[in-house]
């Protein structure tokens, strides 16, 4: 149940594999005040979107391979630019500490590694909506 205090989150995924979009948009939905306002599975997609319409959400959840370029072209293009208030944060299975370096760099605020920081990134997400930074 969403708490009042809490703001939904509208978010945008970046993810090529549909069973692992699906999944993520599933927990997300259950465990976090959120609205999922697009997906895209490879950087292109997501390239048009960002430059249409990412000023309409609070998140930005990518993968760094997919099937078509890579999270990091999205990142670099996306994240911080603009001016945009949007929170980027990274989901992958590659989440070495140099992958996580290089992320930073490009403007992630955050980098989890799926296969073990689904509740960090659950965490994260929960106290992104209790903040005053989503309107």
């Amino acid at each position: 149940m969403k708490d009042m205090d809490m703001h939904t989150l509208r978010t945008y995924i970046v993810e090529d594999s549909a069973v692992i979009r699906e999944s993520l948009i599933e927990l997300l939905e259950e465990s976090v005040p959120v609205q999922v306002v697009g997906t895209a599975e490879d950087e292109l997609t997501a390239l048009r979107w960002i430059d249409k319409d990412s000023s309409q959400c609070d998140l930005v959840i990518v993968d760094i391979y997919l099937k078509g370029g890579s999270g990091l072209g999205v990142l670099k293009a996306g994240a911080g630019v603009y001016n945009r208030p949007a929170k980027w944060v990274v989901f992958s299975n590659h989440a070495t500490q140099e992958m996580r370096e290089r992320c930073l760099e490009l403007g992630a605020d955050c980098v989890f590694d799926k296969s073990n920081e689904i509740d960090e990134l659950l965490m994260y997400c929960n106290r992104l909506a209790e903040s005053d930074v989503v309107n």
